[in-house]
């Protein structure tokens, strides 16, 4: 049985997007034999454009192993994920590399940054090698980027020249600055403080609401709550709302309220 979350707006309103992006019973493990653990429990969820969706839950919990199946870094071992009508995982190789490049964005713990390219250039690559944008074009639209995260003064230098804070700010920037239709983010303010971790939020809440982008943080961070438009929270690979001790079920907070909106089977 597969049961599947109806999404509300702030004030608890359902809504009638038509999802972006629908997981069926999702499962993954890790290890063979008695050693074995599963990360992921025949999850299932839909997630709507131009909304931030928070996922939490405890360390251990499944969280990022499910933020990488469904950005298609990390293949389940059974169900399926369907992005924008395509059955990503019945992609070739080739075609779903194509597609996380034109469709999503990247924001990862280790930030990934190149070490031999500059700030600025860390931006451009992505803008000339993934739209085709003229150096100009590359140029003004990596300065505005990092003139928007406070890095203007940074943008000729290199990662090893950079603060933690500041390489993440870097990694945010190039995730953002192609507009991508989906950005997949696994704790993006972990090396802020929270002031700076409040404008990152902010770039990402802007990335939904004024571009429709759907947008998926993994995260501890409880003070990023009140930003979200969905959260669900995830133990021992489930989504789960505790009902009473009775059964287990997907659960969706909204606007940090302890809201949990309708279920249907």
């Amino acid at each position: 049985m597969t049961t599947l979350v109806r999404t509300a707006d702030r004030f608890g309103a359902s809504l009638r997007t038509r999802p972006v992006l629908r997981a069926r019973e999702v499962t993954r493990r890790f290890g063979q034999g008695k050693t074995s653990t599963l990360a992921l429990d025949h999850v299932s969820l839909n997630l709507e454009p131009a909304r931030l969706t928070l996922l939490m839950g405890p360390s251990g919990s499944g969280k990022s192993t499910l933020l990488a199946v469904l950005s298609g870094l990390l293949r389940p071992d059974s169900g399926t994920v369907e992005v924008l009508g395509t059955s990503l995982w019945a992609l070739s190789d080739k075609q779903r590399e194509q597609f996380r490049l034109k469709h999503f964005g990247f924001i990862f713990q280790g930030y990934n940054l190149f070490a031999a390219l500059t700030a600025r250039q860390q931006l451009e690559m992505v803008l000339r090698w993934g739209e085709g944008a003229s150096s100009r074009e590359a140029r003004r639209r990596a300065d505005a980027m990092l003139e928007l995260l406070g890095l203007s003064d940074r943008a000729n230098s290199r990662p090893a020249e950079l603060s933690g804070g500041e390489k993440q700010r870097v990694a945010i920037g190039r995730a953002l600055i192609k507009e991508p239709r989906f950005c997949f983010a696994d704790e993006p303010t972990s090396a802020l403080d929270w002031e700076r971790g409040q404008q990152i939020v902010e770039l990402l809440r802007t990335a939904a609401h004024e571009r429709g982008a759907t947008i998926v943080v993994v995260s501890h961070d409880h003070r990023m709550v009140p930003y979200a438009d969905q959260l669900f929270n995830l133990e021992d690979g489930r989504l789960l709302v505790e009902s009473n001790g009775e059964q287990s079920e997907p659960v969706l907070w909204v606007n940090g309220l302890d809201d949990t909106a309708a279920l249907w089977q």
